[in-house]
């Protein structure tokens, strides 16, 4: 389901965009012309797109390589996650951008909480038990934190980055004490919220300290918001239920990307352009896994894997506004290179990536197209649209 456009955005946002990452993608000049090769991998012009790729490759490359120092490269996750904070600073305004990054990265806090939690209880990690329980949990997160991004008023809007977050750190089962964990990410988002207000020590960057006041809630957006929640939390759970049902026949081992890759397509004002997301997931991946297996061949130390991960974010949030295909090439590595810190890397990574996302997208692009075919059907129940 599409979200109107009348659906209150974050306040001074630095470029028009609907709910979610790749609400961004609201200047992909691909968005008009879907089926187009040509138009699928065209770069839309830049919008100071640099300084927020800096921004935010700096908020997960200078605590992992305080990690490094201080030898507790165990932390890397709750680093990497709670680094997350730094993509919702696409405002202008540095006031703006500091509430959307306070309530962005408290939301993270109460997920990563969660995630610990669910870690420490889940006894039956590595079983078919263990396994479901992460879905079932997952599901819950996706639809809950939808719901909450939207009331919250966070851009991108979705639950992708909370799923990624709670299952991978749920899914873990040996983690550093709670407090350790949580004291890591609460530095990393404070740390997040003052590089964002970095620029307002620049007197041609600094924009005045006010509170642009929100736009108010229609119950059409409310319902919106609702309906759109419901579709992450049916899409994340089709998917997981599809991946640890396919699991034991394929031998996969991150389902949880393929309930990653399934929210996805639900992001974006047209149905052409939600469907083009997943394609470009797919595709993408595919591209960004060529560069996973050079990165794999590199066998990179500590020092090296942080330069990477600081190179690769920096360049997806160069292009995630632009085209969200070529994102997607860098956006690949980074993940993988990001949660296999301190784990090593190994190429089945490469294969659980290709799978799992292959059918995380088939089930996204699903969704929307059944919530597209029932809005269409219910539009001409009421009359508003021939048959």
């Amino acid at each position: 389901m599409n979200v109107p456009e009348s659906l209150p955005a974050a306040p001074g946002p630095e470029r028009s965009a609907p709910a979610g990452k790749a609400g961004h993608a609201g200047r992909d000049a691909a968005a008009a012309h879907p089926f187009s090769w040509r138009a699928m991998f065209r770069l839309a012009p830049a919008n100071e797109d640099h300084f927020i790729a800096l921004r935010v490759a700096l908020g997960v490359f200078l605590p992992l390589t305080f990690l490094i120092v201080i030898d507790r490269m165990d932390l890397a996750v709750f680093v990497v996650f709670g680094a997350f904070t730094g993509v919702y600073g696409r405002v202008k305004g540095h006031r703006d951008r500091l509430n959307a990054q306070l309530r962005a990265g408290a939301l993270f806090w109460v997920v990563i909480l969660a995630a610990w939690l669910s870690s420490a209880l889940l006894v039956e990690h590595g079983t078919q038990a263990g396994l479901w329980t992460l879905v079932g949990l997952t599901t819950v997160v996706a639809g809950a934190c939808a719901l909450a991004a939207a009331y919250l008023r966070i851009r991108p809007g979705g639950s992708l980055f909370h799923i990624f977050a709670f299952a991978a750190i749920a899914s873990m089962s040996a983690l550093p004490p709670l407090g350790e964990s949580l004291l890591t990410v609460t530095l990393v988002v404070l740390l997040s919220l003052v590089i964002g207000l970095a620029g307002w020590l620049l007197p041609r960057r600094r924009t005045p300290w006010v509170r642009t006041p929100p736009a108010r809630m229609t119950p059409l957006v409310r319902r919106a918001i609702r309906a759109e929640s419901f579709e992450h939390l049916l899409a994340a759970g089709l998917a997981g239920s599809a991946a640890a049902l396919l699991a034991p026949v394929l031998h996969m081992g991150h389902i949880y990307w393929a309930m990653v890759a399934a929210v996805v397509p639900l992001v974006g004002q047209t149905t052409r352009h939600q469907v083009l997301r997943g394609i470009h997931r797919v595709l993408g991946t595919l591209a960004g896994l060529l560069v996973m297996g050079a990165v794999i061949l590199l066998d990179p130390n500590p020092w090296a894997a942080v330069l990477i991960m600081g190179l690769m974010q920096f360049a997806t949030e160069m292009l995630i506004a632009r085209n969200y295909f070529w994102a997607q090439v860098f956006v690949t590595p980074l993940a993988l290179v990001g949660t296999s810190l301190g784990a090593g890397l190994s190429a089945g990574l490469l294969y659980d990536r290709m799978l799992e996302t292959v059918i995380g997208a088939v089930v996204g692009i699903g969704v929307v197209l059944a919530g597209a075919a029932y809005a269409a059907r219910v539009r001409r129940g009421l009359g508003l649209e021939s048959a």
